[in-house]
């Protein structure tokens, strides 16, 4: 049903997998199934996940999951009830998503240039595309030849749900790709088709970056090492960085930079702008800490704390 109705991507459809099992697992010794189970199972199933030190949130997510599945089990008429509708979410608090500042960012481009050949010319185009366009990691190592509109100055993305949107770009993302694909002929030394082979010509493949594996193109998880590998050149903790931390830094700067929440909401590719407005916060606590640390009142009021 997600794949076929919902056109989920293959990482949803995963978590759902894995959430599904472990309760799967847990119920094992009741003597129970996923589809017979009853509200009581569930709740005892939540307290585990408690006891065994989880989050708030990764209980919040592994209920979601059990919600979606008893209302697919209904919907077919394979139970008349749902056990979970007589539970209450576990209460999350908001947080903040980490980000870089435009300086760190910076810097992580600039690291990026001093890489030489097409290794560096591609790690350019990482940066231009994570921070200066917003993408989501799987939306980036997913990118074919055709999503490129050089005559639009846009990337043709397909997101979540398989929707798609067109990201617009801007010259050095555009000036980035261009100098990237010019050199598409000489692939990054990590370069393999398929089955671990030595490509004679990138050019053949149909993916924007193509690399090692099955799928013929990068990896996400290859993606974030090589991130990780330019913080530490560009002198940042590479515990802070990720595709997704830039993708952050770009809808933080843009809100920042005065750009108004629906548009960034389209670029993003955000289905309800309840969840851009996330980085509003991120702005409001910016503000507040300047506020804080530079105005005259504020330096004056420490001081006095200072000396009482």
């Amino acid at each position: 049903m997600l794949q076929a109705e919902r056109a989920a991507a293959a990482n949803t459809v995963a978590a759902y997998r894995r959430d599904l099992v472990a309760f799967a697992e847990f119920l094992r010794p009741r003597g129970l199934t996923p589809e017979a189970a009853d509200a009581e199972a569930v709740r005892a199933y939540l307290v585990r996940l408690k006891r065994a030190g989880l989050t708030s949130r990764t209980a919040a997510r592994q209920l979601s999951a059990l919600r979606q599945f008893f209302r697919f089990t209904v919907s077919e008429g394979l139970r008349t009830d749902d056990p979970t509708a007589v539970i209450d979410s576990p209460r999350l608090g908001r947080s903040l998503p980490r980000t870089v500042d435009a300086n760190e960012a910076l810097r992580l481009m600039t690291a990026a240039r001093a890489v030489p050949g097409a290794s560096g010319l591609r790690l350019v185009a990482f940066v231009e595309l994570l921070y200066g366009a917003g993408l989501r990691a799987s939306e980036l190592v997913g990118l074919k030849l055709t999503a490129l509109r050089r005559d639009l100055g846009v990337l043709v993305v397909r997101g979540k749900g398989g929707k798609e949107r067109m990201v617009p770009l801007g010259e050095p993302a555009r000036d980035a790709l261009d100098a990237y694909l010019r050199q598409r002929t000489s692939p990054p030394s990590d370069h393999r088709g398929p089955r671990g082979r030595k490509r004679g010509r990138s050019a053949e493949s149909p993916w924007l970056f193509p690399s090692r594996g099955a799928e013929g193109h990068l990896t996400r998880r290859r993606l974030g090492q090589l991130l990780k590998e330019l913080a530490l050149a560009a002198g940042l903790d590479p515990v802070r960085l990720s595709p997704h931390v830039l993708r952050h830094a770009f809808a933080s700067h843009l809100l920042d930079g005065g750009a108004d929440l629906r548009a960034v909401q389209r670029m993003l590719g955000h289905a309800d702008i309840s969840t851009t407005q996330i980085y509003t916060h991120v702005a409001g606590a910016r503000l507040k800490t300047l506020v804080r640390e530079r105005h005259p009142l504020a330096r004056r009021r420490a001081k006095a704390v200072a000396k009482d």
